[in-house]
């Protein structure tokens, strides 16, 4: 019934009927963020090669893990292995990044960075199952469903969950999907990356054999045939109703989805800030440009997602080679897009996440000094935009970066804080299914009430 007064107060707002009071949906967390633009690193950043720095972990080169390494690992790994790459202090805050990131680098007073992430599963897919949807072995609604469910849509035109270019593996669909929520609430995947970036659009979206009005009219035809001629749909059932409402969300997307993913209309200028004018940063650059595109008409939830069969973070070998080419590909495009919502005024109400599902161990895989194993058990995110505290780190990891020490932040607690930036209390957005009351974290979570401004 809360859930349900929430959802009707949120309509109102949305078309004036009553003003906004930032505390709509839960009174025990201020509304600072409207919107969620998460950048996924599939495959797992190495955190001491980006923005983890430790001075300990070169001096150390060569020599063996001086405490135990975990129970059960991905893969054997041998002495610990000091950054390739030079780090340096930027910004009033002097957080340390690595050569690997000169752009994002220059706004870490932005940024608020978490080096404490841990989570329980060392390979891709249930890890990365398990950032998406917190549930690493069961089918669960992903978090942008969650959001989708608990604050609605801005545009009634446009699905309220986007996924650009989304991975096509380690969980597939189940990453952008809805579960047992209502179908309206689960992503819509925009193209591949993998096969061609200025083909990441929302295709067959035009109807040349009938007009908008023709298409009106057989709209209104197939709702009224499956309602079976009943005025009150009395006999309609949910999953018949979900179907109805995804024809007529089709219909009209048909007047929105063109104008929103096309950057013909962005200045060079534009193209040029987001590094669609280099080859190594056009695809991402094209995919941030069009996420912003989307933020601007109102969607919800925008997930961004570097994942491209050659473009994952998961460098067993090769690490200089491999880990130097994706940082080339996603620095510009990310730093554009945070300098292009911030000059917008979009970064007040917008929340930009950039994760990874796991980060990588600080020890050395394979004979040639040159690759780093999975590593679940201390890595870095970082957060940017409505309400978080600038230029802040919260939490550590050990030493040489291998485990989370201080402050630990599990994936349940990133859910949960997540969340309370929009203004939601993770504990009472919640969707009864199969006789229980299911939510994002499950019976876990604590909200990071530490990287509030």
């Amino acid at each position: 019934m809360g859930l349900g007064h929430a959802a009707l107060v949120n309509g109102l707002c949305a078309d004036g009927s009553l003003p906004e009071t930032g505390q709509i949906h839960s009174p025990k967390y201020v509304q600072r963020a409207k919107r969620v633009l998460f950048l996924f690193m599939k495959g797992g950043p190495s955190q001491v090669d980006t923005f983890d720095y430790k001075p300990e972990l070169k001096r150390c080169h060569g020599r063996p893990l001086p405490f135990e390494k975990p129970k059960v690992q991905f893969a054997k790994t041998g002495n610990l292995l000091a950054s390739p790459w030079e780090f340096k202090r930027y910004g009033e805050c002097g957080h340390a990044v690595s050569e690997l990131f000169p752009e994002v680098a220059k706004q870490v007073d932005d940024l608020c960075f978490i080096h404490s992430m841990h989570g329980t599963n060392s390979a891709h897919g249930a890890a990365v199952l398990k950032l998406h949807t917190g549930s690493d072995n069961f089918i669960r609604p992903s978090m942008g469903s969650w959001v989708s469910y608990g604050l609605g849509s801005e545009n009634e035109n446009l699905p309220s969950f986007v996924s650009i270019c989304p991975t096509l593996a380690h969980g597939g669909a189940q990453n952008w999907g809805s579960a047992f929520l209502p179908n309206s609430h689960q992503g819509c995947p925009i193209g591949n990356a993998s096969i061609d970036p200025k083909e990441a659009r929302v295709g067959h979206i035009s109807n040349k054999r009938d007009t908008f009005e023709q298409q009106k009219a057989q709209i209104r035809m197939i709702r009224s045939l499956n309602l079976h001629g009943s005025g009150s749909g009395l006999f309609a059932t949910d999953r018949l109703r979900e179907k109805i409402d995804e024809f007529e969300m089709a219909f009209r997307m048909q007047t929105s989805i063109p104008l929103a993913q096309d950057l013909s209309r962005e200045t060079q200028a534009t193209k040029s800030l987001y590094g669609i004018d280099r080859s190594i940063s056009e695809n991402f650059g094209r995919q941030c440009l069009m996420a912003r595109r989307f933020l601007e008409s109102g969607v919800r939830f925008v997930q961004v997602t570097h994942s491209a069969n050659k473009a994952q973070w998961d460098q067993h070998g090769n690490l200089r080679r491999d880990h130097a080419e994706r940082a080339a590909q996603v620095d510009q495009p990310i730093a554009g897009l945070l300098l292009d919502l911030k000059a917008r005024g979009l970064l007040d109400d917008t929340l930009v996440v950039w994760a990874g599902e796991f980060g990588r161990t600080p020890t050395v895989q394979g004979p040639k000094f040159d690759g780093r194993d999975h590593n679940p058990h201390g890595f870095t995110i970082w957060f940017a935009g409505a309400g978080v505290k600038k230029g802040f780190s919260y939490g550590a990891t050990d030493e040489f970066g291998y485990y989370a020490r201080e402050n630990p932040v599990h994936v349940h607690d990133f859910h949960a804080t997540l969340l309370a930036f929009l203004g939601i209390d993770h504990e009472n957005l919640t969707y009864r299914y199969a006789g229980r009351d299911f939510r994002l974290t499950d019976v876990h979570g604590r909200v990071v009430n530490e990287i509030f401004a």
